[in-house]
């Protein structure tokens, strides 16, 4: 008798297997928790600088297998065109201004060590709760998020304040300041001017002297003596931070020590490569987080030997394609120790490159493509518009490019929710979790709008018109380029925020992205029939997203950014600040 009523149930047992193996397969990297993170961050590099976003002349092969082996977003947007601001929209999800951490002022970045402003501690990062979900935790390389908020040992803006168990690389960023064969670059025309009235005050004074002492004037000694103490106060009060920008802002740190004081950049590569494979090495029995935060290719270019002249693009070409080196090494760490398949890369850059940065021929900034604009430049695509490669085996489709839009600050929910955590309800988290769109579960991004912030002005907001995939863009603001149509501030450095140096417009520049990605034929109500449409629909969202923010402290206002004795790091008795933790091992 039991076996008819085989033969009856097999018709509907065998779909039913077959549909629970369905389930299994397409439910499978859900079943993978907790996987390790390796989050590999470019500085200043440019989109049009890597092979597999269009450059045919700079070899960058290993970001390349990146993109190969896992999935390219053609439209990954930075939240700030400068490292300061976008790093904390990285860090936290959210906009820098919702965390104080853009400036009204020209002042855009932190400038010191020894300031007082940072990335607040009542921020919560990724890092922060990677920990919590029992993540190990690392930051290798660049910070510049600040340091300390009222002494020089209080850390409240340091990384191991932030939610990361280890740290090794600068609290600060790297500058031409830190190589001594560089021409200085901290703040250069005004240290020009400081330089200019320290001698001008100079030569009043010695004039005066000379005057009394040949009796051509008559003026008191003591009146002298007090203007020659002006001028040494004077000299000193500025020398004093920008006569030493190498002892106290070029420093490298491991956790809250001092390793070097200045840093010796010839073996700085090394060392944080070595430091990466260390970190994967010691924790690849449990989930980590690696955030490796290049200092490539930021100015002054730190290259080793060995890569010099490899490339047909200067300084520039070989710092990058020694930068694609290091992700090749870090690959193959990951490789080596088993957990290609349970390890999300993510690689991406800050924000554009620096069209402006050349020294006389030599151009040491990089390059944007097809896109109009580069670093500081809050509005323009090529300052915010930046590679974005994900790769996770057997979870990721290999080979896809999505071209929606998606930003920097999606990493945070995509992270947190990947570790098994929640995001912080108590403040609005700008960024979405980008896995269905990943995994091609979802079409579109979540992101219907967008909005591109010059310091603390709006420039620019983006549109996503999710039922026909078109995205509107509308500049508010504009850098005036100089000379007149170079596309870039060649006679600032960098483009500004507000001022004579930029143009406000009335009604709003239009450009359809989708169409026109160099955004150059500006729309208007004459040659586009949904015009008065659009720019009353972006309209309304910005007033939307103003209604969201709220007041917080400036970290980057002129009290905060300003060089505070009291505040620097030193790794000796302060301003004896020197030692070299590292030659010594």
């Amino acid at each position: 008798t039991s076996f008819p009523l085989l033969c009856f149930r097999s018709p509907l047992v065998t779909p039913l297997i077959f549909g629970l193996l369905l389930q299994a397969l397409f439910t499978q990297p859900s079943t993978i928790t907790q996987p390790n993170f390796v989050l590999l961050l470019a500085d200043d590099l440019g989109i049009g600088d890597v092979g597999c976003y269009g450059n045919d002349t700079i070899r960058t092969p290993n970001i390349d297998r990146l993109a190969k082996e896992g999935v390219k977003l053609t439209q990954h947007i930075a939240a700030a065109p400068l490292c300061t601001p976008s790093r904390a929209a990285f860090l936290t999800g959210r906009y820098p201004l919702r965390s104080g951490m853009d400036a009204i002022n020209d002042y855009r970045v932190i400038f010191w060590n020894a300031g007082s402003g940072g990335l607040p501690p009542n921020e919560t990062t990724f890092a922060k709760i990677l920990q919590h979900q029992g993540y190990s935790t690392g930051l290798i390389g660049k910070w510049h998020q600040g340091v300390n908020c009222e002494s020089r040992t209080d850390h409240c803006h340091h990384p191991l304040k932030h939610g990361f168990d280890y740290f090794y690389g600068m609290p600060f960023t790297l500058i031409s300041d830190c190589q001594p064969t560089e021409t200085p670059e901290m703040d250069r025309a005004f240290r020009r001017k400081l330089w200019l009235s320290t001698q001008m005050i100079g030569l009043i004074t010695l004039t005066a002297v000379l005057g009394r002492l040949t009796g051509l004037i008559s003026v008191h000694w003591k009146t002298l003596t007090c203007l020659a103490g002006f001028s040494l106060l004077f000299f000193i009060s500025w020398f004093s931070s920008y006569g030493f920008v190498r002892y106290w802002n070029c420093i490298v740190m491991r956790n809250h020590g001092i390793t070097e004081q200045p840093m010796v950049t010839d073996r700085t590569t090394s060392l944080i490569l070595k430091e990466s494979i260390s970190f994967i090495e010691r924790n690849k029995h449990k989930p980590f987080l690696l955030f490796l935060s290049f200092l490539h290719s930021h100015t002054p270019l730190i290259t080793t030997e060995k890569f010099l002249g490899r490339s047909r693009h200067g300084l520039y070409g070989d710092n990058v394609e020694e930068m694609d080196w290091m992700v090749g090494q870090v690959l193959d760490a990951i490789d080596k120790e088993g957990l290609t398949d349970t390890t999300l890369v993510y690689f991406a850059s800050d924000h554009g490159g620096w069209l402006e940065r050349r020294e006389g021929e030599r151009q040491l900034g990089g390059w944007n493509g097809i896109y109009k604009g580069g670093k500081a430049m809050g509005g323009w695509e090529g300052g915010i518009r930046v590679p974005g490669i994900f790769r996770w085996p057997g979870v990721l489709p290999a080979g896809t490019v999505i071209d929606e839009p998606t930003s920097l600050m999606d990493i945070y929910p995509t992270v947190v929710h990947l570790a098994g955590g929640a995001v912080p309800q108590d403040r609005v988290i700008d960024g979405r979790d980008l896995l269905p769109l990943l995994r091609g579960a979802a079409a579109r991004s979540e992101h219907q709008f967008l909005f591109h912030y010059c310091g603390a002005h709006l420039h620019a907001a983006r549109w996503h018109q999710k039922d026909t995939g078109a995205v509107w863009k509308a500049h508010y603001v504009t850098p005036i380029f100089s000379p007149p149509g170079a596309g870039a501030c060649y006679d600032r450095g960098h483009c500004p925020c507000f001022g004579e140096g930029v143009t406000h417009h009335e009604p709003p520049l239009l450009f359809e992205l989708s169409r026109d990605p160099s955004e150059a034929k500006p729309l208007s109500a004459d040659t586009e029939p949904l015009f008065d449409t659009v720019i009353r629909k972006i309209g309304r969202a910005v007033e939307e997203h103003r209604r969201t923010l709220t007041p917080v402290p400036e970290q980057l206002s002129v009290s905060n950014v300003v060089w505070k004795p009291w505040l620097q790091p030193c790794c000796g008795t302060f301003p004896f600040c020197w030692c070299d933790k590292e030659g010594d091992n």
